[in-house]
Formats: structure tokens, sequence, C-alpha cells
């Protein structure tokens, strides 16, 4: 099936399963973020890899679904401590109802998506949660390395390349993980499409960042520049820090405290990053880590044919860089 097959058969799923139920204060901040639209690549991953390991995706179904919510609930609880007021173009949970029904509402996520795994018996069961476990508790990490950055004077490339293996690629590789685990394939095939995802997660963020600066409003879908304005130690940044004059230098970090003419502000620091080439620079730290996720691909024992698929995937994901 195609990305927006498995994506209709997602959704449908979604509907049936997650519904809104008494006490509706708990549960309608849940039924309305699950229902805000987004690409669903989590869970449409698990469905993939569950079915290129050759067993229905339908039986990753409570998987996928598990995986969904846990995002969501992480989205909640982020759009809460960044005081994020939009989300997906509508107004965030805690702004719509309130900051202790966005914790509540957040933690009951959590609880459903752990209770959503009790569809598997025994070993599968044990496999798929302690892989939840293990990924929940790193993209909590993630999060804390990156409210460390907002003050921490010295980060690194690798700091910031650690941060976004936690807090985001560690999730895209969960799903595909899981589908390998439903379907009953070997350990090193669940091992290597893990590293498939960690890379494809690795490489996504990266291009997001680019497409944050240099992207097209519509294609990306949020505002140019919004990691200047909150002055984030992006790639983009930190790659600059690293190469730039020392009056270049003390521009940028002079750039990076001001909180008026915002527009001037992204224009300037837009001008500094093509002044050294940093976005051929994040293009080819892109393209390093989806050959690394295709080199993880190419030692899995699936046909090429079922290769081909997550080539395809990996294309789709990564097209949105002339």
């Amino acid at each position: 099936m195609n990305l927006e097959t498995y994506k209709s058969v997602f959704l449908d799923y979604l509907e049936n399963k997650i519904f809104l139920k008494e006490p509706k204060k708990l549960y309608e901040p849940i039924t309305y973020i699950l229902n805000l639209g987004g690409k669903r690549l989590r869970p449409i991953l698990a469905l993939i890899a569950c079915d290129a390991f050759g067993t229905t995706y339908k039986k990753a179904l409570p998987a996928s679904l598990a995986i969904e919510v846990f995002h969501n609930f992480t989205l909640i609880h982020d759009d809460i401590m960044d005081h994020a007021t939009i989300r997906r173009g509508k107004h965030t949970v805690h702004e719509k109802w309130n900051i202790n029904t966005g914790i509540l509402s957040g933690d009951a996520m959590l609880l459903m998506a752990n209770k959503l795994f009790e569809a598997y018996d025994g070993t599968i069961f044990k496999e798929l949660m302690s892989l939840f476990n293990k990924t929940a508790l790193e993209v909590c990490e993630g999060q804390q390395y990156d409210i460390n950055f907002e003050t921490q004077e010295n980060v690194t490339i690798a700091d910031y390349l650690k941060m976004i293996t936690s807090k985001t690629a560690v999730l895209v590789a969960c799903s595909l993980k899981m589908g390998a685990i439903i379907a009953k394939t070997s350990k090193k095939n669940t091992d290597y499409i893990y590293e498939f995802g960690l890379n494809l997660g690795i490489a996504f963020q990266l291009q997001d960042d680019y497409l944050d600066t240099f992207g097209d409003t519509k294609t990306f879908g949020k505002k140019i520049g919004g990691d200047i304005i909150e002055n984030k130690k992006t790639f983009l940044y930190l790659k600059l820090l690293k190469l730039s004059s020392l009056s270049d230098k003390e521009k940028l970090l002079k750039l990076y405290t001001t909180t008026n003419n915002l527009d001037k502000k992204i224009n300037e620091v837009s001008l500094l990053y093509r002044k050294y080439k940093i976005p051929k620079l994040i293009k080819v730290a892109i393209k390093k880590y989806t050959d690394f996720a295709y080199h993880s691909l190419s030692k899995t024992t699936l046909s090429d044919a079922k290769k081909s698929i997550f080539i395809g995937l990996t294309k789709t994901l990564l097209n949105r860089i002339d």
C-alpha cells in the first residue's frame, strides 16, 4: 500500500479507538489534539515495517496508536513548557483549556499508550514495553537537553546531534522496530531497522532546521525564521558560530539577544548563514545521515523490492530541499 493508504487505515483505527467519554474535561483535550492532523509519520512507519517483515500491518495497529498517543502527549507538555499558543494552526491544549488540564490530559495519554500494548501477549508484549519505556525516557532526556541549551553557553554540534537524536530520532526508530518486533523477524533485522530509523530521524530533523530558515511557508507549514526568533541553537547556528570571523560571531551573538524588529533579525542572520555557506553544509550533513540510514537498511534480510519501499519512503520524507 502507499503512504496515504496506510494513513487512512490508521486514522480509521484511531477514530474507532479514541473517542470522547466521561469526564469530558479529561478526554476532550485528548480527542482534540489527536484530531489536529499531522503527517502521522510514526504510526505509519510501524505499519509499514510490520508489513515489510512478513506480517499483516493490522497486527501493528495497537502499537502504532500507542506511538501516536505518546507523541501527542509529549506535544501537549512541550507546548506548556514552551508557552506555545499555536499547534498545527490551532490553539494549543493549555491555551484552549488551561495548564492543569493540559498536564492531566497529557498524563492520561501516557497511560493510554501503555494500555494499548495490552493487545500483545508474552514475549512480544515484554519487548514492546521495554522498547517503549526506554524510548519514552530518552525523549524526556532530549527535552531536558533542549531546555538546557537555552542557558548553556558552550553548546557543540555533537551536543545538538545528541539532543535531536533523543528528542526526535529515537521515536522514529522505535516505531519501525516495533513493527519489526510484531512481525517476529530476527533480532538483527529489528536492530538494523532501528538504526535505519535513527539516522532517518536525524536527517529529517536537520531538514526541518534548514527549512525553518530557508524553506517556503506553504511547503514547511510554519512561519519561516521561527528558530531565529526563538534564539534556538540549531545546527545552522552552531556551525556558523564555529566558522565565522570574530566580528561576525559578535554580530550573531548580539542578534540573538534582539527582541525587536524580528524581520530584520531573521534577514541578517540568514545573510550570515549564506555568507559562510551554512545551507550547503547542512545539506551535506543531511546526506551523510541519509547514507547511514541506507547502509543500515542494506544489512537487513529484506528483499530488494521491500528495501525499495523504505528507500522511497526516505525520498518522500526528505524531498523538501532543492
